[in-house]
């Protein structure tokens, strides 16, 4: 089973890793091609936006042409993409190259590594080894992203970053021979084309809307209502096709689940702290300390150490303490991690001041990523793995995306030290609302001492 989660590992790290890289290439990429710290910001945003937006129909196409067929096809589009963005001459072929065909393809592969993992991991320690593996090389991608791609640009240049991320997804369909779809396809599966449009096309508008706030508050409550509205019209095409007996996008059913909803929204707000901490930290280093890329990312190692050390123990926490309380003392952990970070925005530290902060948002979110997800996927049965996996991804990497867009809105409006602070202060709160989201969980959630059906609902 280990030569089968290498690869299903390695896709999730490369992925995450090309949300967090680019966060201490803005200034090189800037320059470069001649354009701002926003056009790179949007970059990044639009990356992070279509992975989201895109997640749900990447996991219902796993039904119809089943896993290891979309997990290869979206390895393919994401190594071209790569390859365009390494080549750029402009912002515009960068965002063509890294923003929508890594995006495509990362909406593609994802999808097929947790239904993989959990249709082939069915017991509950070896599901949470196994998501611990998955979840560990996907946090040190975001977090360790900023201090590989430094190294890199500093010794070569940003375009070698790309370059690796193609070695990379050259690996991982070399060793994904070994893998072996446990479920065959069902050509005869339909598509909801519609559904697919208007859920994407509602979550651009929400983010996009969020993008506005430092230009128009009208133009952003536009959006922000308009992109409500498009959702709100989604899901009366899902309730409408259910009635009418065809296949939607999604299930209503998957909203069914208090434990998964619950679970969705830590995981949201888990990658919104990730993600939003990652672009603040690096940004505020280089913008206003002055630091370079390869400084700035050994900084961020003391999150990629955090994460390392507290996802690996997945199996071992697993056994001895109910998810509920992993949940719980991991947003707690990270949570005082974002003080730490804040406090840093007094006086003129060293910057390894911030490294404790670092850490324990490294920790804490690591504690609480593997048993997050553990308790979603294993909430739904086998047949509703492919459309709880691509709202699960989805959800996720909108915590992504507006944790860049939220922190990086405030803070680009005005890179300064209050700004810093503002932004700061803004993902502690949401951190808040996690804390407070994962104590409604139910308590004695699965742990080694009371394991539940591998296929059932927790």
């Amino acid at each position: 089973m280990r030569g089968v989660l290498a690869p299903l590992a390695l896709a999730q790290f490369i992925c995450s890793f090309a949300g967090s890289n680019m966060n201490v290439m803005i200034n090189d990429i800037s320059e470069d091609l001649d354009t701002s710290v926003q056009g790179v910001q949007l970059a990044i945003t639009i990356f992070l936006l279509v992975m989201a937006a895109l997640m749900i129909p990447g996991g219902k196409l796993t039904d119809r042409y089943g896993r290891k067929w979309c997990f290869l096809a979206g390895l393919a589009v994401y190594g071209v993409g790569a390859l365009l963005s390494a080549v750029a001459p402009g912002l515009g072929v960068l965002i063509l190259g890294n923003s929508i065909l890594e995006g495509v393809g990362t909406a593609l592969l994802i999808p097929p590594v947790y239904i993989l993992t959990t249709l082939l991991f069915t017991e509950v320690t070896s599901r949470a080894r196994a998501f611990g593996a998955v979840m560990a090389l996907g946090g040190i991608g975001a977090a360790a992203g900023p201090l590989i791609g430094g190294l890199i640009t500093s010794a070569i240049s940003w375009r070698a970053a790309f370059v690796f991320q193609a070695l990379v997804i050259a690996l991982i369909i070399i060793l994904s021979r070994r893998i072996k779809d446990p479920l065959p396809p069902d050509p005869t599966s339909s598509f909801d084309t519609t559904g697919a449009i208007l859920s994407a096309v509602g979550l651009i508008l929400l983010v996009t809307g969020i993008l506005a706030a430092d230009n128009n508050v009208w133009l952003m409550i536009g959006l922000l209502v308009l992109g409500a509205l498009v959702l709100l019209w989604f899901f009366r095409s899902v309730r409408a096709k259910e009635r009418a007996g065809e296949q939607p996008l999604l299930s209503t059913s998957l909203f069914r689940n208090r434990t998964s909803n619950l679970g969705l929204v830590t995981q949201n707000i888990q990658w919104l702290l990730l993600m939003g901490t990652s672009f603040v930290v690096a940004t505020y280093l280089q913008v206003v300390r002055g630091y370079d890329a390869v400084q700035t990312g050994v900084i961020f190692t003391a999150a990629t150490l955090g994460l390392l050390a507290s996802s690996l123990a997945a199996e071992r926490l697993a056994r001895r303490w109910p998810q509920r309380t992993l949940i719980v003392t991991g947003f707690g952990v990270a949570i005082a991690g974002v003080g730490v970070l804040l406090a840093m925005a007094s006086g003129s530290p060293s910057a390894w001041a911030f490294a404790p902060g670092l850490l324990l948002i490294g920790l804490g979110l690591g504690l609480s990523l593997t048993p997050s997800v553990n308790v979603v996927q294993s909430s739904f049965p086998d047949e509703q793995q492919g459309e709880i996996s691509g709202l699960s991804r989805s959800v996720s990497n909108l915590g992504s995306c507006l944790g860049t867009a939220v922190a990086g809105t405030i803070l680009v409006a005005g890179l300064t030290t209050h700004a810093y602070g503002a932004a700061m202060i803004t993902l502690a709160v949401l951190g808040l609302v996690g804390l407070v989201t994962a104590v409604l969980l139910p308590r004695g959630l699965v742990s080694s001492t009371t394991p539940s059906p591998p296929h059932g609902p927790t």
